[in-house]
């Protein structure tokens, strides 16, 4: 499934998620208003709020009334954690593949690392 195929939900979701890895956000950071995450993404501020509410659930993201939401504590390292795992269990071994596939050696690809 291609990204465009995804819920908007989930690719919003997806946008904060890589911004938390990032660094864009640290752990206690502030993050944008429901509305204003919304409107620099084009996207209904109703979808950018349930994106924001998943987190929410997961507990990756907390919400101080009045003031705002912020990453909660150990949220990056939590993502990361999960974001490994999801690469090494479904796309490396297509990764792999492809490399055997095409003879590709693990030095070459240490040659084109930096």
């Amino acid at each position: 499934m291609s990204s465009q195929d995804r819920p908007v939900y989930l690719r919003l979701r997806d946008i904060i998620a890589e911004s938390i890895l990032d660094g864009v956000y640290g752990d206690g950071d502030a993050l944008p208003s429901v509305r204003a995450f919304a409107a620099q993404h084009g996207a209904n501020p109703l979808t950018a709020a349930k994106a924001y509410q998943g987190f929410q659930d997961e507990g990756l993201v907390v919400v101080r009334r009045g003031v705002g939401m912020f990453v909660a504590e150990g949220a990056s390292e939590r993502l990361r954690r999960e974001a490994r795992t999801q690469f090494l269990e479904d796309q490396w071994p297509r990764v792999v593949d492809q490399m055997r596939r095409l003879r590709i050696e693990p030095a070459d690809l240490l040659d084109k690392v930096n």
